[in-house]
């Protein structure tokens, strides 16, 4: 059986960001399962399968978006990931991120990385989605900037209501990995 780049990516999420105890969430509920994205979005053997993830479930949903982006920390690295996949698929797919807190100097913004966002088609995404809400939170105000929010992705899907709390805001849902899958055993 042929290993595929996803199957590679699950492993990497596997080893290195599912951890076992007790943990509270951003969310503010406890759990005995914490996925600490960054420490594989953030691994160099990571990064292009991750951004070839997005791509193909971007292709697979017909989004074509100019851009995407999130709300900043999660969705930094995969951002950037994403951004640099696309060119091996021939699209050129920039990136934004969503500050939590505007900024306060400067051109006091919350978007940062475009500079023209009327009109434009992004796709909003996440590492971790539990209750949606930095998925929310991006979608507010990538929309209150100009921007046509077509999609939101997120690379591990708790599956504890963030599905629903986004497609409330009339945005379509998608994701890389539920997390029933990171739990089995191969």
């Amino acid at each position: 059986m042929e290993i595929t780049d996803r199957d590679r990516l699950k492993k990497i999420l596997q080893t290195h960001s599912v951890k076992r105890g007790d943990f509270v969430l951003a969310s503010g509920e406890r759990s005995n399962v914490y996925v600490d994205v960054r420490l594989t979005a953030l691994r160099a053997e990571a990064t292009p399968l991750i951004g070839s993830a997005f791509v193909r479930k971007m292709q697979e949903r017909g989004w074509q978006p100019a851009a995407v982006g999130g709300l900043t920390m999660g969705a930094d690295p995969i951002v950037t990931a994403i951004s640099r996949q696309s060119l091996e698929f021939g699209l050129e797919i920039n990136g934004f991120l969503v500050r939590k807190e505007t900024k306060q100097h400067g051109r006091r913004q919350f978007l940062e990385g475009l500079a023209d966002t009327n009109g434009h088609e992004v796709v909003i995404v996440e590492d971790v989605c539990t209750t949606g809400g930095s998925a929310v939170q991006a979608i507010e105000r990538s929309r209150e900037t100009g921007l046509k929010v077509i999609g939101a992705i997120c690379l591990v899907d708790r599956e504890q209501g963030g599905r629903e709390a986004i497609e409330q805001t009339g945005v379509p849902f998608d994701r890389i990995f539920a997390m029933a899958e990171l739990l089995a055993e191969d």
